[in-house]
């Protein structure tokens, strides 16, 4: 299998290629073929734009059918009858069900293009520059994404300083005996406390890539409570962890709160092709005609895909299968978590958006490469990259899951044989 084309001419700044050094040309459900043939779980789905599998055929048989019929793919910001289209079922399927009302706004194809544009509009509406922020947070690679994202590498990236970002801690950190809560709130409402009242509250219900810390919902309740008790708005961002991830639509449906903003990207198309939505509390459009714009705005391929997504969850049957393989993939990870005491510390996450905490890099760097060996596909987060992220599509098999499970069982019972 030939790589050296990539090693010759694309930049060093490739990550996954490293990772996994072999050559894709084939993907179904969960699983994706090398040009050999070879069979790959695939627990890493587009670092989770591919929530709903590799090629699902419910999701991208409309597709076909809409570029076999010479429709139109980009629109910028232009009314098609595929924006529409995915306009009524997102409505339909997804907010009136949650007895939510958002405005929609399409910012541009990318996580971090959402986020850009939520932070922007808190700052319009409420005239203040400052956004609160949260350690080991991850928002996109965009300067005002690197600005309120916790890693330090990361926030590094750009070569500029990063101003009006207040860092607060997450929930449970440093400890668990530590009320981030009270503390945000009590700064917020003390005039010596020396940090200004923010335009927003930023954050991520499971920071996938800080870890997979995990926010529970009394924490999520506290600070929309906190952020309307001081007029702060309040932006969810869902990327990562919303379009199903974990086994509802929103990651924050548990905790029943409603965010003033939410963006949503990954796998909001459900098919990889990139989109992303900013949800907007009503009375918070304030946006002039044209003020935030982006040409790749009006993908309507991806227009398409997702409102095939969104019908899934109105079919009881489909919600309740990913009810149940989310059950089953926390019952496997459960029993890893026991039987492995010297490699893993504690299981992490919610619903499908998994990751099991390692007592080192070490550990995680020797299960990636075994892992790769054996034919399942998985990446690490955290700050000391130390957790292994479980990330199968919400749709896999029972089979598929099985298998991917064992592979990463023997992956840590050779680890631990080889200490």
């Amino acid at each position: 299998m030939d790589i050296d084309i990539f090693e010759a001419y694309e930049s060093n700044v490739r990550r996954y290629g490293r990772s996994f050094p072999t050559v894709f040309k084939k993907s179904l459900g969960a699983t994706i073929w090398d040009e050999s043939g070879e069979p790959y779980i695939d627990f890493l789905v587009g670092s989770g734009a591919l929530n709903y599998g590799h090629n699902n055929p419910d999701i991208m048989a409309p597709a076909i059918q809409y570029l076999a019929e010479k429709s139109i793919v980009l629109s910028l910001d232009m009314y098609t009858a595929a924006k529409r289209d995915f306009i009524e079922v997102f409505v339909e399927s997804i907010l009136k069900p949650r007895g939510l009302s958002y405005k929609i706004q399409f910012p541009g194809p990318t996580g971090t293009n959402a986020n850009e544009a939520a932070l922007a509009l808190a700052r319009k509406y409420t005239g203040r520059s400052s956004v609160m922020a949260f350690t080991n947070s991850y928002h996109g690679m965009s300067l005002g994404s690197l600005a309120v994202s916790g890693s330090a590498s990361t926030r590094q990236l750009g070569g500029v300083a990063r101003h009006d970002v207040i860092r607060v801690p997450y929930e449970n950190y440093p400890n668990q005996t530590f009320d981030s809560a009270s503390y945000i709130d009590h700064v917020l409402g003390d005039p010596g406390s020396g940090i200004e009242k923010p335009a927003a509250i930023i954050l991520e219900p499971i920071q996938a890539e800080g870890g997979m810390n995990t926010a529970s919902a009394p924490w999520l309740s506290e600070i929309q409570r906190i952020c309307r008790k001081h007029d702060v708005v309040f932006i969810v961002d869902d990327i990562q962890a919303g379009s199903g991830r974990t086994g509802d639509f929103f990651s924050f449906e548990f905790a029943k709160i409603e965010p003033d903003i939410v963006c949503l990207s990954k796998s909001l198309s459900g098919s990889g092709n990139p989109l992303s939505i900013v949800l907007i509390r009503p009375d918070m459009d304030i946006w002039n005609p044209g003020e935030h714009s982006g040409t790749f705005r009006g993908n309507n391929l991806a227009f398409v895909t997702s409102a095939a997504m969104c019908t899934m969850w109105s079919d009881r049957q489909f919600t309740t299968a990913v009810e149940r393989t989310a059950v089953k993939l926390q019952e496997h990870l459960d029993r890893l978590v026991a039987k492995f005491p010297k490699c893993i510390e504690q299981k992490r996450g919610r619903g499908l958006m998994a990751g099991l905490k390692c007592r080192s890099h070490a550990v995680v760097s020797r299960v990636h490469d075994v892992a790769f060996e054996n034919g399942l596909l998985i990446e690490s987060s955290g700050p000391n990259r130390d957790v292994i992220k479980v990330l199968p599509p919400i749709t896999i098999s029972d089979g598929e899951l099985d298998h991917g499970i064992a592979i990463l069982d023997q992956a840590l019972q050779e680890k631990t044989n080889g200490d």
